[in-house]
């Protein structure tokens, strides 16, 4: 590491920046609206969410704006996209639980139902809860280092 501070991206670098976010946007909504596959189509609704996440960091593509600060940008957002999705599941829960009828356990389905596993023991839940945990600690940690 040089003690000489970082400085800004390029308007070259700015310019790839922004039409590769742009693009990245484009080619989604090209796989979502191809009729060939329905594989490319789930790409496609994928890339379409990820590009809503990445058209944050939009604004930060000019020229000057340090790299340090677009990744620290681009950690917050990944870090409330994952703090949204704990709620959401929480929030299906609730719904699930509250405003829906309780399973039938004389029937076959209401057997499985009640025999499933609550949605805070699924690992998926708690592997997005440590990646929104570890970011937010990679976020401190570079706001003291700087």
């Amino acid at each position: 590491m040089s003690s000489e501070p970082e400085k800004g991206m390029t308007s070259k670098q700015a310019f790839k920046m922004e039409y590769s976010i742009i693009g990245l946007g484009l080619f989604a909504l090209i796989l979502i609206f191809q009729p060939f596959s329905i594989a490319l189509f789930s790409i496609g609704c994928m890339l379409v969410v990820l590009a809503g996440l990445v058209n944050n960091i939009l604004p930060l593509a000019q020229p000057g704006v340090k790299v340090s600060s677009v990744i620290t940008t681009a950690m917050v957002v990944a870090m409330i996209f994952c703090i949204v999705l704990l709620v959401a599941i929480w929030a299906a829960y609730l719904y699930g639980k509250f405003l829906l009828a309780a399973p039938n356990p004389d029937t076959a389905a209401g057997k499985v139902m009640l025999a499933a596993t609550p949605f805070y023991m699924h690992p998926f839940v708690w592997s997005v809860a440590a990646i929104a945990a570890a970011l937010a600690c990679l976020i401190w940690w570079r706001s003291k280092k700087a």
